[in-house]
């Protein structure tokens, strides 16, 4: 497992939206404040970073919970109720409980990380996170020798979620990593965006960010999390097996049965900007790809 990241930035040292948005100021400040995802591991060989905005990043989403339009989950999600909010924590963990949103977040080290996005639909964005690494949260409900797998699930309540009244999956939605890619330090729960909390359709209150992953690995609003010794079902996985497979990890030399990934369009560019190069892991295999050494990535994808 990669050594531990321990960054200086903290929720306080949030940079304003408006400076992020200045490209100038942008580049200036990246070598002083040693930005996660802008200067750190892995980010060099990538074109433009600059963030998305805030609207952008709240407007186009995929949460089919609220509906399949990109549009939907900024319409809808407001009917979610994020408060009070449990995360139930159980398996192979020595401290199983339903842990209440203020437990976790009293207990957490809230870091800014600033990672790219990458959809498997090829379309892609750069997100400023707030959250706390995943595995201080494994730590914390204490995993138990012999657990290889962590799984995941969404929150089900069809009254405040009118995606769910139709059977694009199997509800409620899950998903689920090995113990050691969840136990990596890019692996984080996100709790924000530019500092804000993070809005219903984006996963709130807490979701789950693996930047060298699809975007639909990083499962949103999480209730459940279970230690296991057995590979956990994922929703993609279960519907169209042949199309989506556990790892999901980003590779444009494997294309998608329908279309291909060697390229990918970054929301925001404008209507006639060319098409980026897909990088492989999504820019951050100098991290990661010690996690796979030795597997067929084209079979295991």
């Amino acid at each position: 497992m990669a050594n531990r990241w321990k960054p200086d930035l903290t929720e306080r040292d949030v940079t304003p939206e408006s400076v992020y948005l200045n490209r100038r100021s942008l580049l200036s400040g990246v070598a002083g404040l040693g930005l996660v995802g802008l200067a750190g591991p892995g980010q060099a060989q990538s074109g433009d970073l600059k963030p998305n905005t805030f609207e952008e990043i709240t407007s186009y989403n995929n949460f089919y919970e609220f509906g399949t339009d990109k549009g939907d989950p900024a319409r809808y999600a407001s009917r979610m109720t994020t408060s009070p909010w449990t995360v139930r924590i159980d398996g192979m963990v020595d401290r199983p409980a339903d842990y209440t949103f203020e437990d976790i977040m009293a207990r957490m080290t809230v870091e800014e990380r600033i990672y790219r996005l990458r959809c498997v639909e090829t379309w892609s964005m750069v997100v400023p996170w707030n959250g706390f690494e995943l595995a201080d949260l494994l730590k914390m409900a204490g995993v138990k020798s012999g657990a290889k797998y962590v799984a995941f699930e969404t929150l089900l309540r069809p009254e405040e979620m009118p995606g769910v009244r139709f059977p694009v999956l199997d509800w409620p939605y899950v998903e689920g990593l090995r113990l050691d890619e969840a136990m990596h330090p890019l692996t984080i729960m996100a709790t924000g965006i530019y500092g804000r909390d993070i809005p219903n359709q984006n996963g709130a209150p807490l979701r789950l960010v693996v930047p060298w992953k699809y975007g639909f690995k990083s499962i949103k609003s999480v209730v459940r999390i279970t230690l296991t010794d057995k590979q956990p079902p994922t929703s993609w996985n279960k519907s169209l097996p042949r199309e989506y497979g556990f790892y999901s990890n980003v590779n444009p030399e494997v294309d998608h049965p329908r279309w291909s990934q060697a390229t990918e369009k970054r929301i925001g560019a404008g209507l006639f900007a060319r098409n980026q190069p897909t990088l492989m892991m999504n820019g951050y295999a100098d991290e990661v790809a010690s996690l796979y050494a030795g597997m067929d990535l084209a079979k295991n994808y």
